[in-house]
């Protein structure tokens, strides 16, 4: 037995870490140190991790190193008793589910998500979910607004089967990760794009219009048609870490293409005269709704963006 491997974490409880190395799963701890060393997140190790793994002298194996992210997707944790919750570590692009009713998603949590991604490069398509439950008019409006920011927005179904082409051939290349508040059907798709997999799915409250939690651990599953997809917990919040006022803007896309115009090179696109993004919003170049997250995002507490 090899006393030392290297692997990919595809699950993490928090006390256990299932690690994937040649083909055979390991149910590791993790280091008390390597929790430790100062590490400013909730959670130190994170699915989508390659990982160094050490065997004792009875052949339990812990996780004893973290070799470099080549990317990750974070956010500031619940508990602020710590700066900030990692969801995936590793991955080529993201999917981040939507919808504009039952639930219905906040605008802030999507641009806040697509915020973080455009921070460390991650590719993301916008998944306007449920579409045969959704108002036609919205549906066109909400595209409009993202597909000029820059971004693919894809429409689906899983009832009538609509976008699911699309979607089967996304997560086929490579390592995706699937996001979204809690039922907007991340599950459920994930089961109807691979009945083989064992994925929970749950209805939505009706009392309160809003998605159970259904998926207790992020977990990575590989794919019957290629690829892998890692299925994360619904996520209520998603609140920037790390992010400064004064690059805010270069995450806006449709922003950042039209600073290159603005009479000061730190243009702030708040107050100062000459800024080309204001009069691009003028234009109706860029969509107001997200000039106005923009500015939310600057304005919001510090309890949210550190």
């Amino acid at each position: 037995m090899d006393t030392k491997i290297t692997g990919t974490v595809v699950r993490a409880t928090g006390s256990w870490y299932e690690v994937l190395h040649e083909g055979s799963m390991l149910r590791c701890r993790i280091r008390g140190k390597l929790r430790l060393k100062g590490v400013r997140s909730t959670n130190p190790v994170v699915v989508g991790d390659r990982v160094e793994c050490e065997a004792d002298e009875k052949g339990d194996y812990a996780i004893c190193a973290i070799l470099p992210r080549r990317n990750y997707v974070i956010r500031r944790a619940s508990n602020l008793s710590k700066e900030s919750h990692i969801i995936a570590a590793n991955i080529d692009r993201a999917l981040l589910l939507v919808t504009l009713r039952q639930p219905a998603t906040p605008p802030e949590f999507v641009d806040r998500f697509l915020v973080t991604c455009e921070a460390y490069k991650i590719p993301v398509t916008i998944l306007l979910s449920k579409t045969d439950l959704q108002d036609p008019e919205a549906v066109a409006a909400f595209g409009a607004i993202y597909r000029g920011a820059g971004y693919e927005v894809a429409t689906l179904s899983v009832h009538d089967g609509t976008g699911l082409d699309r979607v089967r051939k996304l997560l086929a290349e490579g390592t995706t990760l699937l996001s979204g508040n809690s039922g907007v059907g991340k599950s459920t798709l994930i089961r109807t794009i691979d009945p083989s997999l064992d994925i929970r799915t749950g209805e939505i409250s009706e009392s309160h219009g809003k998605g159970r939690h259904t998926t207790t651990f992020s977990t990575m599953y590989p794919l019957a048609g290629g690829g892998a997809v890692i299925d994360t917990p619904g996520i209520k919040g998603f609140g920037l870490i790390d992010i400064d006022d004064a690059e805010l803007a270069h995450y806006f896309p449709e922003m950042m293409r039209a600073s290159a115009d603005c009479r000061f090179y730190n243009c702030t696109h708040t107050h100062e005269p000459g800024c080309a993004v204001v009069e691009a919003i003028r234009r109706g170049e860029i969509a107001p709704e997200r000039y106005e997250s923009y500015l939310k995002m600057l304005d919001e507490d510090e309890k949210y963006r550190k």
